[in-house]
C-alpha cells in the first residue's frame, strides 16, 4: 500500500495598497437603489439606466459599510436598525450587448457582518461599472443568502 501524504497550504492574499485619499482623485460611483429587489439587468440596456440614481464620489478602497453609511445619509428611510443592503455590481457583458449582475455582499444597519469590510477593489469593481443596491426594510424578510450553484454534472437528462 502506498504511503499517503498531506500538505497544508496557507492562502496568501496580496497586500492591498493603501490609497492616499488626499492625493488620489476619487471616482464617480453610479449607484441605483430600489426597495426589496435589485433592478433588472435589462434596465441598463441600450444606454439606459434606472431612474433611482445616486452619484457618489469615492475611492477603490471604500468598504461596503462605508457605502451603506453614504446611502443612509441621503435616504432617511434606510436609517432604521435592521435594514439590509444587498450589493451587486452591474457590468457590461463582453460577449453580447447586454449587462450582467454579480452580487458582492450584504450589510445590515446596526449589525456587524462578514461583508462589511469588503472593498470595491476586493470585489473586482472596475471604473465604469454600476452598483445596484436592494434595500430591505427591517419589517420585511432579509435577502436570501445566495450560494453558488453546484456544477450541473449530476443533472438527469
Amino acid at each position: 500500500m502506498a504511503g499517503l501524504e498531506s500538505m497544508v497550504v496557507e492562502e496568501v492574499r496580496p497586500v492591498e495598497k493603501s490609497i492616499d485619499r488626499e492625493k488620489t482623485c476619487p471616482l464617480l460611483l453610479r449607484v441605483f437603489c430600489s426597495t426589496g429587489r435589485h433592478n433588472s439587468p435589462g434596465d441598463y440596456a441600450r444606454g439606459n439606466v434606472p431612474q433611482n440614481e445616486l452619484q457618489i464620489y469615492t475611492w477603490m478602497d471604500a468598504t461596503l459599510r462605508e457605502l451603506t453609511g453614504l446611502v443612509k445619509e441621503v435616504n432617511p428611510e434606510t436609517r432604521r436598525k435592521g435594514t439590509y443592503f444587498d450589493f451587486a455590481i452591474v457590468y457590461p457583458d463582453m460577449r453580447s450587448p447586454t449587462y450582467r449582475m454579480r452580487e458582492i455582499g450584504v450589510t445590515c444597519s446596526g449589525q456587524r457582518g462578514g461583508d462589511d469590510n469588503k472593498t470595491l477593489s476586493q470585489v473586482k469593481f472596475q471604473i465604469g461599472n454600476y452598483l445596484d443596491i436592494s434595500i430591505t426594510p427591517p419589517n420585511r424578510m432579509p435577502p436570501l443568502m445566495r450560494r453558488p450553484q453546484p456544477y450541473m454534472n449530476n443533472r438527469p437528462y
